[in-house]
C-alpha cells in the first residue's frame, strides 16, 4: 500500500497517508478540516530481491577472488584493482 502526500489549502499543512490505492483521496485536512488536495510524490525506490533478477542472471566471473588470481589485494587497497592485471 502506498503512500500518499496531502496539502491542505486552508492552513498550508502537508501531511501523509498510508492508504490502499483504492481507497479514496482525503477530502478534509485533518488539523483545520480545510480542502485538501492530494500532490504528487517522489514515492520510494523499487528493489528486485530473488532469484531472476539481473544481478543474479550474470553472476561475476571471479566468484569473489581477485580477477589478477592473487589471494590478497593488489596496489595496497582494499578491494581488488580489477582489470588490467595487477604488477608484480
Amino acid at each position: 500500500m502506498p503512500t500518499y502526500e496531502y496539502k491542505c489549502s486552508s492552513c498550508g499543512k502537508i501531511f501523509e497517508k498510508f492508504q490502499s490505492m483504492t481507497d479514496n483521496a482525503l477530502t478534509e485536512c485533518p488539523s483545520c478540516n480545510g480542502p485538501v488536495k492530494r500532490i504528487i510524490g517522489t514515492g520510494g525506490g523499487v528493489i528486485f530481491k530473488g532469484a531472476g533478477f539481473h544481478s543474479n542472471d550474470y553472476p561475476s566471473t571471479h566468484n569473489g577472488g581477485s580477477p589478477c588470481g592473487r589471494e590478497t589485494p593488489c596496489c595496497g587497497r582494499d578491494s581488488y584493482c580489477g582489470s588490467p592485471k595487477c604488477e608484480e
